[in-house]
This record gives structure tokens, sequence and C-alpha cells, in this order.
């Protein structure tokens, strides 16, 4: 593959990462299903809670269950995609999530992450473009979400 092509391809995978977040975020939760290709699929695998999700109409009801009144920020670092042929990439990308419970507006105290660890992503590309083929969450660190008086 050629240098500039790579670098699209790249460049591709790293912005479905943090539309993910940016979804989740500040945009419609339910939508982040849209970056998955139709048989795609979201785990956390043990030590996790074990979940597993798999298809886009089943990703678009798992996101969009998350509560109204959930703040959230992810912050999303060490991106590094692997190209690995013309039609799949993967790549591997740090997080910390900062998140609280029955926000009903206003600033929020600052606190540490309730979360940090790292995505391990398998991408393809379809008609569509280059879409996640499988989300692994993997969480060395995590507690409870903060819930607000």
């Amino acid at each position: 593959m050629d240098p500039m092509r790579r670098l699209l391809v790249e460049r591709a995978c790293e912005r479905l990462i943090v539309d993910f977040v940016h979804r989740l975020d500040l945009g419609e939760p339910a939508s982040v299903a849209e970056l998955f290709t139709e048989d795609g699929s979201w785990e956390w695998p043990p030590p996790g809670d074990g979940r597993r999700v798999r298809g886009r109409a089943a990703l678009g009801e798992y996101f969009g269950a998350r509560p109204a009144d959930r703040l959230s920020r992810r912050l999303m670092s060490n991106i590094l995609v692997t190209v690995v042929s013309e039609e799949t990439a993967t790549a591997v990308s740090y997080f910390s999530t900062h998140r609280v419970d029955g926000y009903t507006g206003g600033l929020v105290p600052a606190g540490p992450p309730v979360q940090v660890g790292h995505y391990e992503d398998t991408f393809r590309r379809t008609g569509d473009g280059w879409l996640l083929a499988s989300r692994v969450l993997r969480l060395p660190f995590g507690g409870p979400t903060p819930a607000l008086r």
C-alpha cells in the first residue's frame, strides 16, 4: 500500500475512534451504532462484567439505554492504528472516563476518572467507508459511577 493511502486509512480509523466518544458524551448515544458494520460487536470481557453486544440494531439499543441524566467526558490518547490490508485495520487507544449520574446542569466539581483503560478495535472497509467491525474494552482501573445529590 502506498504511504498516502495508508495515511488516509489511518485517519479514517482515528476519526471513528474519536467520533465514538463524541457521540456518547456530546451527541446522541444510540447513533454510535452507525459507526459499526451491520454485524459489528462491542465487548467488555472478564474481568469486566462480561457484556457482549452484536449487530447494529442491538448496539443502538444498548448505547441508547444510557441514562438521560448521565454527564460524561472521555479523554482519548495514544491512538495507534495498524493497517493490515486494503480491507482491514486494527487499533489500540487509551481512554479515561469522567462521569456522574443525576446531572441537572451547572458545574460539577472535578474528580478522578471512574475508568481508565484501552480499546482494541478492528475496522473493515465497506461500501460506506471504514467502520468498526469490533471494539473490545479493556478496563484495568474502574469504579462505580458517582451520583450527584
